[in-house]
C-alpha cells in the first residue's frame, strides 16, 4: 500500500471521511469520501497526517490553498473555494509550489501544472412527487454569511436584498432556510456592527425576529426543495466563470426550478431552459412578476428539460466520480502507477 497525507483545516483522525463533518455542520463529505475510495481502489491510502504515523508518505494533498512548509515530498492542491474567500487558490506563485493543482478557475488553467476540474456534486436523483404537492412557492437555502471586506460581484448582499423584498412585498410566497438566520447578518465595519447590535437588541426586547421569513435549519436541503416550486440559487460571487457550486444542482435534482445568479458562463454547462437567469432581471420584483405569470404547463416544461439534462452525458463532468477519477489518474501518472477508473459508492451515500 502507498500512503499519502491529506491536509484540510480543522480535521484530524480522518474526520473528513465520516458521514458527517464534525467541523463544518452540513458540509457534505461525499467529495473527500469519493476521493479516498478511488485512491484505495488504486492501491493508495490517503489519511490525515496523524493517521499516517509510522507509514512512509509518498505525497501530500492539500484541500484549498494554505501556507506551505519547506519539503521535498510531491504536493497536490485541490482548489475549490471561491478565490475571494481564499486568494491563494488563484495565486500563481502559490500554485507553482505544487506538482499539480486541480482548479475550475479559467484564469489559471493556462499554467502547465494546473488540471481543469469542475466543482463536484453527488447528483443524487430524488423522487420529485407530483406538482400539486409543492407547497412552498419559493425559497432560499443558505448560511447567513457576509464577506469581511468589499468583494467584486458580492452576492451575499443580493441574497439579503431578495429576502427583504419578499418579507416586505410577498411574505406568503417565500421561505428562508439555513444556518444563522435567527441572528442579524455578520458585519465587520463599525456602521454594520452598530446596525447588527440594534437589530439584535430589538429582537431581544420586542421578540422581533431578524428575518421573519426564516423557517429554521434543515438537515437535508432536498426536504425543502422537493416541496418548492422555485428556489433562489445565488453563488457567493458573480463574475467567476466556471464557479458553479452545488446550489443549482441541489435544485435540479429535486425538480425545483432554480433562479440562478453566479457564473457568467452557466449556459455553457446547464441548458438555458433548465433555470431562470437572475442576471437577466433588474430586480427581485421583476423576477417575482415573471415567475408569477408562469403557467403550470410552463413549469412542467422546465422540469421535463431538467430531467433530460440530468440524464445526459453533459452532467457527468460535475459528478464526484469524475472529480475523484481525474485527480487519482493524474497522481497515478506522476507516480508511474497503473490507474483503474472507479465509480465510488461514496457519491451515492
Amino acid at each position: 500500500m502507498i500512503y499519502a497525507n491529506i491536509y484540510t483545516d480543522g480535521h484530524a483522525n480522518n474526520s473528513l471521511f465520516g458521514l458527517h463533518d464534525p467541523i463544518h455542520r452540513h458540509n457534505p463529505t461525499y467529495i473527500p469520501r469519493a476521493l479516498r475510495e478511488t485512491f484505495l481502489a488504486n492501491g493508495i491510502e490517503i489519511n490525515t497526517p496523524d493517521c499516517n504515523q509510522g507509514h512512509p508518505v509518498s505525497f501530500d494533498i492539500h484541500l484549498e490553498g494554505r501556507p506551505l512548509a519547506q519539503g521535498s515530498t510531491p504536493r497536490y492542491l485541490i482548489a475549490l473555494e471561491n478565490p475571494y474567500i481564499n486568494p491563494l487558490n488563484c495565486n500563481r506563485d502559490h500554485l507553482l509550489q505544487f506538482d499539480k493543482a486541480f482548479s475550475w478557475d479559467l484564469r489559471v488553467q493556462d499554467m502547465a501544472n494546473v488540471v481543469p476540474i469542475m466543482y463536484p456534486h453527488a447528483l443524487l436523483a430524488h423522487d420529485w412527487g407530483i406538482a400539486d404537492r409543492r407547497t412552498i412557492y419559493s425559497c432560499l437555502i443558505n448560511a447567513n454569511k457576509a464577506y469581511k471586506t468589499d468583494s467584486p460581484g458580492d452576492l451575499y448582499k443580493e441574497r439579503l436584498k431578495t429576502i427583504r423584498w419578499y418579507e416586505q412585498h410577498a411574505p406568503g410566497k417565500f421561505e428562508l432556510y439555513g444556518l444563522g438566520w435567527d441572528k442579524a447578518t455578520p458585519a465587520f465595519k463599525l456602521a454594520g456592527r452598530l446596525q447588527r447590535s440594534m437589530t439584535q437588541a430589538k429582537s431581544k426586547l420586542f421578540g422581533l425576529p431578524p428575518f421573519p421569513s426564516y423557517k429554521g435549519e434543515v438537515a437535508h436541503k432536498s426536504d425543502v426543495l422537493k416541496k418548492s416550486c422555485f428556489t433562489y440559487c445565488y453563488e457567493n460571487s458573480t463574475g467567476l466563470d466556471n464557479y458553479i457550486t452545488e446550489k443549482i444542482f441541489d435544485a435540479l435534482t429535486c425538480g425545483c426550478i432554480p433562479i440562478y445568479w453566479g457564473a457568467g458562463n452557466i449556459q455553457k454547462y446547464v441548458p438555458e431552459g433548465c433555470f431562470i437567469d437572475r442576471s437577466s432581471f433588474e430586480s427581485t420584483a421583476e423576477v417575482h412578476r415573471y415567475i408569477s405569470q408562469m403557467t403550470e404547463l410552463e413549469c412542467q416544461g422546465y422540469r421535463h428539460r431538467i430531467k433530460t439534462f440530468l440524464s445526459s452525458k453533459e452532467i457527468v463532468q460535475f459528478s464526484a466520480a469524475t472529480f475523484a477519477n481525474t485527480i487519482v489518474q493524474a497522481v497515478c501518472k506522476d507516480l508511474g502507477l497503473p490507474y483503474q477508473p472507479t465509480h465510488p459508492t461514496a457519491e451515492a451515500s
